[in-house]
């Protein structure tokens, strides 16, 4: 029998080893695959795939940076000498334009014919600029200049103002804005929860009677289990309008009301886990402060609170990775405008929010997709300075004398 149970604690010993290993490893393949898959981006062509750039030989410019492709084929770039040319009104090209100027008995349905047609246009217009299919660019046309794409950046990428992964010529992967909104709304999020949900925590644990702390408790926990998208409803439907009515705003979804939505999500994991910590605070400690002259309030912020700075910081911590890490309800009420955010009460868009809504249009193993994927190692990069700073301050507490 002693040797049966010995066999069983064994195996259980065996099992739960396994158990932590694969989770482990589960983590660590996650994270290679996310790194792997949004690192590719960089060395990514800048231009369209599968497409390229022509000018006429004549021309000086040899390269274009990303930014200034897409100025051209907007008309906000009309003249070479501000792309490093010589004076001209530019031409932008797009290729579907060759089917407007030959027939189709000209064109024909050899690739051949059109690539030589596509030629004929370049070198009759010195101040073109062709944005055309690489299969079909005229390669033996001497007036024919390809410019060759630049390589996307590390720092095109985290230090550009403009998010627009679909747009041709040259897509724009500027994450500052995603970068920002993120912040803008987590932090104010942060900012209101932390101290109302310090406060009930504190009422609750200290000051109410057991009838309201039965009451209180069960209902804050349920506030945890309600669905994300049902607050974002809420949001969209009475936070969002009331906003936009009350402070005379164009529209109510702007980085205020997901902060208020945040807040009122990551307000249950405060409450909950910072009580806990001040309601393990050993009585002994309480009546050693009372006996020592201290009012209540004096042995709240003197002893309970210090006591329990490292379950309250991690409240904090957990409050804020729900902030930072939320889509759903963030999708819906900060209005999903990619622009680098002035004010509270303006439309923004969370990192969370921008991979929900893109990664199911984006091409797998493009630089769209690449990009989700770089926002989503932004995004875990993020979190473990949130907790690695966290435990660097609950460790500091924890050390000093109350």
């Amino acid at each position: 029998m002693k040797r049966l149970r010995l066999i069983t604690e064994r195996l259980a010993e065996a099992a739960l080893a396994l158990s932590g290993s694969v989770s482990s490893l589960a983590i660590l393949l996650i994270i290679v695959f996310l790194f792997r898959e949004g690192l590719g981006l960089f060395g990514s062509s800048s231009v369209e795939k599968g497409y390229a750039l022509c000018v006429h030989s004549s021309n000086p410019v040899e390269q274009l940076t990303p930014q200034q492709v897409k100025q051209i084929f907007d008309r906000e770039l009309t003249d070479w000498r501000e792309a490093g040319g010589r004076q001209g009104e530019i031409v932008p090209f797009r290729f579907d334009e060759l089917f407007s100027l030959y027939s189709e008995e000209e064109l024909g349905e050899d690739g051949e014919l059109l690539a030589q047609r596509l030629g004929e246009v370049i070198a009759r217009t010195p101040d073109v600029i062709a944005f055309v299919p690489e299969e079909y660019l005229p390669r033996g046309n001497r007036a024919v200049k390809v410019l060759p794409a630049e390589k996307i950046s590390p720092s095109a990428f985290f230090g550009g103002r403009e998010w627009l992964p679909t747009a041709t010529p040259a897509p724009q992967f500027g994450v500052l804005p995603l970068i920002m909104g993120t912040v803008w709304v987590s932090l104010f999020a942060i900012l209101i929860a932390l101290p109302l949900g310090l406060g009930v925590a504190i009422y609750m644990s200290e000051l109410a009677g057991a009838r309201i702390r039965k009451l209180l408790k069960p209902t804050i926990e349920l506030l945890a289990g309600i669905p994300s998208v049902v607050y974002g409803f809420f949001g969209l439907a009475v936070l969002a309008p009331l906003i936009r009515e009350t402070l005379h705003l164009p529209v109510g979804e702007t980085a205020f009301a997901g902060s208020l939505i945040l807040a009122i999500m990551a307000l249950p994991t405060i409450i909950t886990i910072a009580e806990d910590a001040m309601r393990r605070t050993p009585l002994a400690m309480r009546e050693a402060s009372l006996a020592l002259g201290a009012t209540p309030w004096q042995t709240i912020y003197r002893v309970v609170v210090p006591c329990a700075s490292s379950g309250i910081m991690a409240a904090v911590v957990l409050g804020t990775g729900r902030a930072v890490g939320e889509t759903m309800a963030v999708l819906m009420v900060t209005g999903n405008a990619a622009v680098m955010p002035h004010s509270l009460f303006q439309p923004v868009r969370a990192i969370p929010a921008t991979i929900a809504a893109e990664l199911g249009e984006a091409p797998a193993g493009g630089a769209h997709y690449q990009s989700l994927f770089l926002l989503g190692c932004i995004l875990f990069a993020i979190t473990m300075l949130i907790s690695v700073s966290a435990e660097y301050i609950s460790g500091k507490n924890s050390g000093k004398e109350i």
